[in-house]
């Protein structure tokens, strides 16, 4: 079954691995204390080694530069963090296998290749689909999830956690803000990186030590969920407001905040709306509640087209985001209700 379920992860992704290395991926990152995790384009090299008898020709080589191009490209994106681009791809006589292949590292039988070469992509598929300790698909109402862990100690609970809050919440995100979302996410528990979660595409990527040490903060799901949704690229409109946003929806539609002891900070004098994060959803709850309800959707929405500018504010509210934040400033009280229970 997990091999199973593991080759369709590469068979999916293989389709938009073409252009990873030009790809946009969305504006990332989580809390207020991590790295918003913005990552420019992924570009994979391939160093193809003859250390057979027999002499490599152009026609193969090319063959093996074109299937690795299929092939690595989507293995990384669903490996997880710091899965080198770099890759040495050798043919060999000593080995007896057909393909021995991990991050960084393909050796291919050249006996195997000499009468495989159909199922060459194929074969290079399914080896590096065994790297992964566990890799599941979940289908419900027209949504699918694939969780690939990588992390021997992941709690059952935590992974069903997780696997329950992106059903809750991802089509409700889908449906309220952008319909033409990826109905595909795929998630990675990677014990190599190091931040809390990013998205990027249709990947979110959760660290193992800090989902290990933070067990109840299941919403990180809705947050970099709504990455997803956004969809933004580059150039789009500042990071405070992309995440911003993400954290006004992971209070708005959040499953557990109280269980996770998430909240949205009071205000002080020396905080910004550029701070991002809690301390800008807190302003934009109170712009919703005391402003213009939808206003959040409607920049979502022009982020999205890539039409936004400084004077949408001015366009929605009559008033500068500048004057709103003073507004706010002078009489910022907001009712606030979190989800979950306290445990």
């Amino acid at each position: 079954m997990f091999r199973k379920f593991s080759f369709s992860v590469l068979l999916l992704l293989s389709g938009v691995s073409a252009f990873s290395q030009n790809d946009k991926p969305s504006a990332n990152g989580r809390d207020g204390n991590q790295r918003t995790g913005r990552r420019g384009p992924r570009n994979y090299e391939v160093n193809i080694v003859n250390s057979s008898a027999a002499p490599l020709d152009s026609a193969t080589k090319k063959e093996l530069n074109e299937v690795f191009f299929k092939v690595y490209p989507a293995f990384a994106q669903a490996d997880g963090y710091r899965t080198v681009r770099q890759a040495k791809l050798e043919i060999s006589d000593n080995y007896e296998g057909s393909i021995s292949a991990k991050a960084g590292e393909i050796i291919i039988s050249s006996k195997w290749l000499k009468d495989n070469r159909k199922r060459l992509e194929k074969e290079m598929m399914y080896q590096f689909s065994k790297n992964w300790l566990s890799a599941d698909t979940v289908k419900k109402k027209g949504y699918q999830l694939v969780f690939i862990s990588k992390d021997p100690g992941l709690d059952p609970q935590l992974k069903q956690n997780l696997i329950d809050t992106y059903f809750k919440v991802y089509p409700k995100l889908v449906k309220t803000f952008n319909k033409k979302s990826t109905k595909e996410v795929l998630f990675v528990i990677d014990t190599a990186y190091g931040g809390v979660a990013e998205a990027s595409g249709n990947r979110i990527l959760f660290s193992a030590k800090y989902m290990k040490a933070h067990n109840t903060d299941i919403d990180v799901v809705t947050h970099e969920t709504m990455h997803i949704v956004q969809g933004y690229g580059y150039g789009s409109g500042p990071v405070w407001l992309t995440e911003g946003i993400a954290d006004w929806v992971r209070y708005r539609y959040g499953v557990d905040n109280i269980g996770s002891k998430w909240a949205l900070p009071e205000f002080n004098e020396k905080q910004s709306y550029k701070n991002s994060y809690r301390i800008t959803a807190r302003f934009f709850e109170w712009l919703e509640q005391n402003v213009k309800p939808g206003l959040i959707a409607a920049l979502d929405d022009q982020l999205r087209q890539h039409t936004y500018t400084e004077q949408s504010w001015a366009k929605f509210t009559g008033k500068t985001v500048d004057e709103l934040w003073a507004d706010y400033a002078k009489s910022p009280d907001v009712k606030l209700a979190y989800s979950g229970s306290a445990k």
